[in-house]
């Protein structure tokens, strides 16, 4: 959650976090592409990332009762463990597969805040299988929903959320692939001053949009899946933020089930040189929205935002103190990220 000074505190728009994993690919410029097909579908996101972090210790059943390797040794929960014996760990199976070699010692490296620290550990056997554990629970993904912003048909490319995924220190989180499925919105936690909203969706396995490449300052990008049907999607013209006025414009976005519908908003300022992305502050004026979701809520991010029939951005944030207001990022920037 990012805090800001008085009437422009904010929230990122991030998918709700469950449990999960990222890795980044570097960025390249798209071609000149004007024609897109308008997103506003809601996307279920299962990232993986290149971290392996421990959400619990616990106890492993030995033949000499109950142990806690980890425990003993001083892993913490929200430690990263960084190698065991100089073996990189990127995911959670490495762990097991370390284990599984005949070391007579084994050594942790963990980071904690920042900083690592090298563990003495010893396994415990697993009375029950006869393999070496640790006693910890970790992840090396993460799961959410968002919307996708638009697709490039021409080069099999998608764009989503227009912000990028952090953990809780706002550190963006490094992705190593990931698949980005269909999704089906079935509640709505309504927003409200102070308390920001939340779209509850479940993921569609029988719909892959595509895989996740990059997690960058502007969202997450991948390639489309080759059978991604685009037939229903609305074709667009790409705007520029140099031909955005203040005044009435339009989102697309998913308030139940995979329905796509159009709400007014208004675009009460233009800010297109802003460093964080933040080119558009915008009014949600939609009646109907507003009854539903009480304004900008978790899940909207990279809901397309269009004014006079050109595609000119995606909403991002959400401003905590008013959820009928919040921010947008410029068209031209995602563009210019994969």
């Amino acid at each position: 959650m990012l805090l800001r000074k008085k009437f422009v505190r904010t929230i990122l728009i991030l998918f709700a976090v469950i449990i999960c994993t990222i890795s980044n690919s570097p960025l390249t410029a798209i071609a000149e592409t004007q024609s897109l097909y308008l997103g506003g579908f809601p996307a279920g996101f299962n990232l993986s990332t290149t971290t392996v972090e421990v959400i619990g210790v616990c106890d492993v059943i030995t033949n000499d009762g109950m142990r806690s390797p980890a425990r003993e040794c001083g892993i913490k929960t929200g430690d990263i463990i960084d190698k065991i014996n100089g073996i990189e760990v990127n995911k959670a199976s490495d762990v097991n597969k370390i284990l599984s070699d005949d070391y007579k010692k084994y050594n942790i490296i963990i980071i904690r805040n920042g900083e690592s620290s090298t563990l003495e550990i010893n396994p415990a056997k697993e009375l029950s299988t006869g393999e070496k554990r640790l006693g910890v629970l970790v992840k090396d993904s993460i799961n959410g929903v968002g919307t996708v912003t638009y697709i490039d048909k021409t080069n099999s490319k998608f764009a989503s959320l227009g912000h990028p995924v952090t953990d809780l220190k706002n550190n963006l989180v490094e992705i190593n692939g990931g698949t980005v499925y269909g999704c089906l919105i079935y509640d709505i936690k309504k927003g409200i001053k102070g308390t920001p909203g939340e779209l509850k969706g479940a993921f569609d396995n029988r719909t892959v949009i595509g895989n996740a490449k990059i997690n960058c300052s502007c969202g997450i990008y991948g390639d489309l899946s080759s059978d991604f049907d685009t037939s229903n999607l609305i074709k667009v013209e790409k705007g520029n933020i140099e031909n955005v006025k203040i005044g009435k414009a339009c989102i697309y976005t998913t308030l139940h089930g995979n329905d796509i519908k159009k709400y007014d908003i208004s675009i009460v300022k233009i800010d297109k040189s802003n460093k964080d992305n933040r080119n558009f502050v915008i009014k949600m004026d939609d009646e109907e929205l507003l009854e539903k979701s009480g304004g900008i809520v978790q899940g909207m991010s990279g809901s397309p935002i269009v004014q006079n029939g050109k595609l000119i951005g995606a909403v991002t944030h959400v401003f905590i103190n008013d959820p009928t207001r919040g921010y947008g990022i410029g068209i031209d920037k995602m563009l210019c990220s994969y």
